[in-house]
Formats: C-alpha cells, sequence, structure tokens
C-alpha cells in the first residue's frame, strides 16, 4: 500500500511563496504519476498540477499556470510543487496523488495524502 505525505503548508501574504513536498513510501516511486489537487471550503476538489513518470511531462490548470511549478526528484521518492505569487483564491487544503495510469487531473487517483492546509491572507 502506497502512502503519501504532504508537507510545507502554510499561511502565507499574498504575492508570497511557499513549495509543498509529497514524500512516498516505495522503492519503485518512478513509475508512479504524481498529481496535485485541492480542495476549498465549498468547493469541489480540483486539480492543480500533475506529472509523468518519463521526460518527465508536466500539466497545470490555468489557474495556476506561470505560479507553479511541480517537479519530482525520483532518488528522494518526492514530488514538490513551488508555488509563487500566490492569491487568496488559492486557499485550499492541497493534497497530492499518486497511481500507476496516467490519469493527468482527473479525481481518480488510487492513492491520496491526507492534505496540507494552504492559507494566503494579509
Amino acid at each position: 500500500q502506497l502512502q503519501l505525505v504532504e508537507s510545507g503548508g502554510g499561511l502565507v501574504q499574498p504575492g508570497g511563496s511557499l513549495r509543498l513536498s509529497c514524500a512516498a513510501s516505495t522503492d519503485i516511486f518512478d513509475v508512479y504519476y504524481i498529481a496535485w489537487f485541492r480542495q476549498a471550503p465549498g468547493k469541489e476538489r480540483e486539480g492543480v498540477s500533475c506529472i509523468s513518470t518519463i521526460g518527465p511531462r508536466t500539466n497545470y490548470a490555468d489557474s495556476v499556470k506561470g505560479r507553479f511549478t511541480i517537479s519530482r526528484d525520483n532518488n528522494k521518492n518526492t514530488v514538490y510543487l513551488q508555488m509563487n505569487n500566490l492569491k487568496p483564491e488559492d486557499t485550499a487544503v492541497y493534497y497530492c496523488a499518486a497511481d500507476r495510469v496516467d490519469k493527468l487531473l482527473y479525481v481518480m487517483y488510487d492513492y491520496w495524502g491526507q492534505g496540507t492546509q494552504v492559507t494566503v491572507s494579509s
């Protein structure tokens, strides 16, 4: 059973930056597609960014393009989400998800972390 642990969330002012990490408990991390999702109070969970196994290819939601960057370090079994120029509307619980099938930003991943809170407020 793959376990995912997110970290790096917190309170930041508008325009600030945070880097989220997603650490996976597996010896075959490089076969997993990884994605970041977020869910704000009263809203559905939405895809933010995803990264493939090879290349790797990256995808972003339109709302975060140019501000967020996803990357992976297979030697550390970790995926990162660098978030710059944060806005109040980025406030949400951020989840990482993993799957051995490429599911892009569809909410159908097999494995999920517990989430980390990101709050953007002055």
